[in-house]
């Protein structure tokens, strides 16, 4: 589905943070990106939706170049639902309303159509009762649960997570990663950088490990986790487990 060929991003001439990236993302699959913090995880994945643009290479959705210049991000966006570190709802609106409005403005729903639909994604992800709720009363883990709604809501083909639970006390990264959980394997590809090593174990099909810009690992949870092939990626387990 994703296809990725020699990319590269440089944010200044000395500062080089993804190194001739290569990987494909198969269909329907979970994958955790995990690694040491700097190793380009994040700028990785925020390319893949063009968040930041890549200084060369090449990104290929379902035959279309992402970062073609000629591409129309808006549609390639649709496919690709983004769940943040630190949630990004609108303030002044409620939780069915911050979900409701991306439906209304970029797929021409209907407020009534939008709003029920927003209402059916917030009790999917456990926050039925927190509809007319706005940001600031609600905790970390239920801003981030609103997020997701939001993302599934445009019913994406990809869901990508940039570390959704780094900005979480350990009681709600669990009601996030539970929810994130019950996503896996429904047919949606889940691209998830994460430093919860348990949920990687656990929910990924596969395990990318980056370092200084490289995928330089890409196995099973089981692979990985007992066997590593590097010894920097040995050494990372011992130091997260």
């Amino acid at each position: 589905m994703i296809k990725v060929e020699h990319l590269y991003k440089d944010y200044a001439e000395d500062i080089k943070v993804l190194h001739d990236v290569n990987f494909t993302f198969e269909d329907g699959k979970t994958y955790a990106i995990i690694g040491s913090s700097g190793g380009g995880k994040s700028t990785f994945i925020r390319c893949l939706n063009m968040l930041e643009v890549p200084t060369s290479g090449t990104i290929t959705l379902d035959g279309t170049v992402v970062n073609d210049p000629k591409t129309d991000l808006t549609k390639i966006r649709e496919k690709m639902g983004m769940v943040f570190q630190n949630f990004n709802l609108f303030e002044h609106m409620v939780a069915k309303k911050n979900v409701a409005y991306a439906l209304m403005k970029v797929k021409g729903m209907e407020k009534e159509q939008a709003y029920k639909k927003a209402v059916e994604m917030l009790e999917k992800v456990g926050l039925g009762h927190r509809v007319n709720s706005y940001p600031h009363q609600l905790s970390g883990g239920e801003k981030q649960r609103v997020a997701i709604a939001r993302a599934l809501a445009m019913e994406p083909e990809i869901l990508l997570c940039d570390e959704p639970t780094s900005a979480l006390d350990p009681e709600m990264t669990t009601e996030v990663l539970k929810v994130l959980k019950s996503l896996s394997h429904t047919g949606l590809t889940m691209i998830v950088v994460t430093h919860e090593m348990a949920f990687a174990r656990e929910v990924a099909d596969y395990i990318l490990y980056m370092d200084q810009g490289e995928i330089t690992e890409c196995s099973t949870p089981a692979e990985f986790f007992t066997n590593a092939k590097t010894e920097r990626a040995r050494q990372f387990v011992a130091n997260m487990l």
